[in-house]
């Protein structure tokens, strides 16, 4: 789950991340309220969950009240527009007002889990405030990567491997080391995903404060960190992804026109998988799961085809605790009651498979038949072409 920059920089306190003073508000009035104890310049920061929000028009410098007023009234109520939130934005509901900091330099870091080494990788590099896939594209040799056993924690080794790879000041290896420790200890301590600052800046003062705080926690995680769970901004969900949950369907939005149902996460990965390689692009994961009933698989088609995008769906079921039957059963039911506007492929094995294959073909409905993934993938891709 994410959290919002202001709730992040409220756990980096906690862990002693040193950050700008600052005040959220969802009103220019209240950004005015906030700056008469912050006093001037001050940066003003949309609220939302995706980067490059500075690029957008997300984040202004005020100097001035006039300026103030107007950065606020220009950002708060704005459909915001960066790489990660896609064409359709996100609409700003909140700001974050920061009192200004001088700034001398710009780093960037973060911390992620590293599944091919099984470690936790501390990235770090002295390109802060640019896009780290830029920065990893065009001078790689500017990234410093330390993977931290966790089984060991963070050592003395670690933070020199980092404050060396950052040509750090010897006067700020101490303040560092305690701020990357600190940061290490909260994301190990929250079950975070993602711990990032871009940018970790140096100030004129000679000192490093987090500018920027982006987490992401790990949801299976959730139940051991309430306090996080009430900074969750039901705002910031996808809708459809947040219809889905209620049904306890797994549900992604994606860019592509191929709609899935599928059960089992693993089969779903492998049919987005060889969908790509036919020549098409999957428009959603909808994991129907091993226990679905016949609603689930009805809900399933009826969030699918409330996607515009989707021109094609391909059903790809391997019949277990989910019965063939079963399946077939929920996509009658589902098109005797959602108008089925665009073709559907069904590949389906396994248990009850000849039955559900009778009820498919007795219902009277246009679906295409499947001899195996390979021949499914092929069919749907013709036909969204």
């Amino acid at each position: 789950m994410k959290i919002h920059e202001y709730q992040a920089k409220e756990l980096f306190r906690k862990y002693h991340v040193p950050t700008p003073e600052g005040g959220v508000s969802d009103s220019v009035d209240g950004v005015k309220e906030i700056v008469k104890e912050l006093g001037l310049p001050v940066a003003v920061k949309a609220q939302i969950h995706a980067g490059g929000r500075g690029k957008g028009g997300g984040v202004k410098i005020a100097r001035t009240d006039d300026e103030l007023v107007a950065a606020a009234d220009a950002i708060l109520g704005m459909t915001l527009v960066t790489k990660q939130t896609g064409p359709e934005g996100r609409l700003v509901k909140k700001v974050l007002v920061e009192k200004g900091v001088g700034i001398e330099k710009e780093l960037y870091l973060s911390i992620i889990p590293d599944r091919e080494t099984a470690c936790i990788t501390i990235i770090a590099s002295q390109d802060g405030g640019m896009d780290i896939e830029e920065v990893a594209e065009k001078t790689p040799e500017r990234i410093v990567k330390v993977p931290v056993n966790p089984t060991t924690g963070i050592q003395g080794h670690h933070l020199r491997q980092v404050m060396f790879g950052l040509e750090l000041d010897k006067t700020l290896m101490r303040e560092f080391s305690g701020i990357l420790k600190n940061l290490y200890n909260l994301f190990v301590d929250y079950d975070c995903s993602l711990v990032e600052i871009n940018p970790l800046i140096v100030t004129d003062q000679n000192s490093i404060i987090a500018l920027d705080a982006k987490m992401d926690i790990d949801s299976n995680a959730l139940y051991r960190h309430p306090d996080v769970l009430e900074m969750h901004d039901p705002n910031e969900d996808d809708p459809t992804e947040a219809e889905a949950a209620k049904y306890n369907l797994n549900y992604i939005n994606l860019d592509g026109n191929v709609g899935n149902m599928v059960n089992g996460a693993g089969l779903a990965m492998a049919t987005m998988d060889i969908i790509k390689q036919a020549g098409a692009d999957p428009a959603n994961f909808l994991d129907v799961g091993g226990g679905a009933n016949a609603e689930m698989v009805e809900n399933g088609f009826r969030l699918i085809l409330s996607d515009s995008k989707v021109k094609g769906i391909l059903v790809n079921i391997f019949g277990g605790i989910l019965r063939c039957d079963v399946l077939a059963q929920g996509v009658v039911q589902a098109a005797e009651k959602v108008k089925l506007s665009v073709p559907v492929v069904v590949r389906m094995e396994g248990t009850n498979v000849e039955e559900g294959r009778r009820i498919l073909a007795e219902s009277g409905l246009k679906l295409i038949n499947a001899t195996d993934l390979a021949d499914a993938a092929k069919k749907v891709a013709e036909l969204v072409s």
